[in-house]
């Protein structure tokens, strides 16, 4: 096991990366920028550097920054969290050049799996299920990819290859609007990730979005952890998550799992993951594969019991993955609402000195928050200031709750989308379970004036 571990990232999984350490006995170096100099992961941290000011790109995107951090610390491995670097398959690699363990998968891997259209390929002769479309990268013969379009039938999508978190897509119903289309988002996509290359997909008119959670060692040996459904999204963005998706036969979620894992040895993956599905009519189609630690991995800890970033370090210092496929089981359901510094209706971002912090408690409660009393929520970065996890025996429970968790919630001084997530407990289809991705946006137009 490591001795020392640098925390390349902020918030709350700055803090949730530096619990697992202590856990594991060992030493967490946290980095920050200037904007988060009183972080409470900075103010319960053995060492501490700053890495540049409140800026990301010369601070939590500086990479030289951050490794000079692990060399003047002695740290012997990087953990990068979630955002920022921790898909970047250059900064794996000068981590891992530098003479530092990468705790998460090879650059490789993540090359493989960033690219949507190498992704989709290896999902394709592993078996994983995909949505129907481009056999890889658009052509630039309009003939061919009015051709492509036809066969797939419209609606399609067209999508980055280098995209993510919703951006660069663009949906086209009539071969009219086609070229045009492609041709823009071609644009979009070299000037957002320079990367100009797209793809094409049939567009699923109303899916639900559920992933499977997955981990993996060195020597090949892969589990997944069940799923997850993360439907309930606005402009891309996921607000509500849970554990297990309601209403899908558990057969169809082993066989896809099954899949999943294989496909992770064939590609020698190591660490977690997550594979994402669109799943409409009884099928799964792969979308695409974070290869990191996800926001939402609380839900699955608190139905399998299993701490996935312990396990991400643990597999990162050598060791073997300390279960079997046959030793997971899938106990109760669990529910996490995200804690966003933001007006709870027109989403305008809301930074400023909380004056009052007094977060839930009670049986199958969690809360992973960085935030306390009297602390300055930045206007630099995302709105996300945490998250309230709740478990139940069953979803009717953990949806009782989180309801009485988000009553007991105070949070003064700021705007928090709180008042959301209380209204969306009691809405009558989201009780029901089984929300398409769609639903959110649908409901913010009939509730909001």
């Amino acid at each position: 096991m490591f001795k020392k571990i640098l925390v390349a990232n902020r918030g709350e999984i700055a803090l949730r990366i530096q619990r697992a350490c202590r856990e594991l006995g060992v030493k967490a170096v946290m980095v920050y920028s200037e904007a988060d100099r009183d972080a409470k992961y900075v103010k319960l941290a053995e060492e501490a550097v700053c890495i540049g000011p409140a800026s990301s790109a010369l601070s939590y995107l500086n990479m030289p920054a951050i490794i000079s951090a692990a060399e003047v610390t002695d740290a012997e491995a990087i953990h990068p969290g979630y955002g920022f670097l921790s898909e970047n398959a250059d900064f794996a690699e000068r981590v891992e050049r530098s003479g530092f363990q990468f705790i998460g998968p090879t650059p490789e891997s993540i090359r493989i799996m960033g690219d949507k259209v190498s992704a989709k390929q290896s999902m394709i002769k592993a078996g994983v299920p995909c949505v129907p479309g481009s056999e890889g990268e658009l052509p630039d013969d309009p003939v061919q990819i009015k051709r492509i379009a036809k066969m797939v039938g419209y609606p399609v999508i067209i999508k980055a290859a280098g995209g993510g978190g919703g951006r660069g897509m663009r949906v086209v119903h009539t071969e009219a609007a086609l070229i045009n289309a492609v041709a823009m988002t071609k644009n979009e996509a070299g000037a957002a990730f320079g990367n100009p290359a797209v793809y094409l997909e049939k567009f699923l008119q109303n899916p639900r979005h559920v992933e499977i959670q997955i981990l993996a060692d060195k020597y090949k040996n892969a589990v997944y952890l069940g799923e997850r459904d993360c439907s309930m999204q606005r402009r891309h963005q996921k607000v509500i998550e849970e554990a297990p998706a309601p209403g899908i036969p558990r057969k169809l979620i082993e066989r896809v799992g099954d899949r999943c894992v294989a496909a992770c040895k064939k590609i020698g993956y190591r660490g977690a993951g997550t594979f994402e599905f669109l799943y409409e009519d009884g099928d799964f189609y792969f979308i695409e594969m974070n290869t990191r630690v996800q926001v939402e991995h609380p839900v699955t800890e608190m139905t399998t019991g299993i701490d996935i970033v312990k396990t991400q370090i643990m597999v990162a210092a050598g060791e073997k993955l300390p279960f079997t496929q046959r030793q997971i089981q899938i106990r109760g359901h669990a529910i996490e609402c995200r804690l966003n510094a933001e007006d709870a209706f027109k989403f305008i971002p809301s930074p400023g000195r909380i004056t009052m912090w007094h977060p839930p408690g009670g049986p199958g409660v969690r809360v992973d928050s960085h935030v306390y009393t009297n602390y300055f929520v930045p206007p630099n970065y995302d709105s996300m200031i945490g998250k309230i996890i709740v478990h139940g025996d069953t979803r009717e429970q953990a949806l009782a709750r989180m309801r009485t968790a988000l009553g007991e919630t105070v949070i003064e001084g700021i705007n928090t989308n709180i008042a959301l997530h209380r209204e969306l407990m009691v809405d009558a289809k989201f009780m029901e379970g089984g929300t398409n991705i769609h639903y959110l946006e649908g409901w913010l137009t009939d509730h909001v004036r």
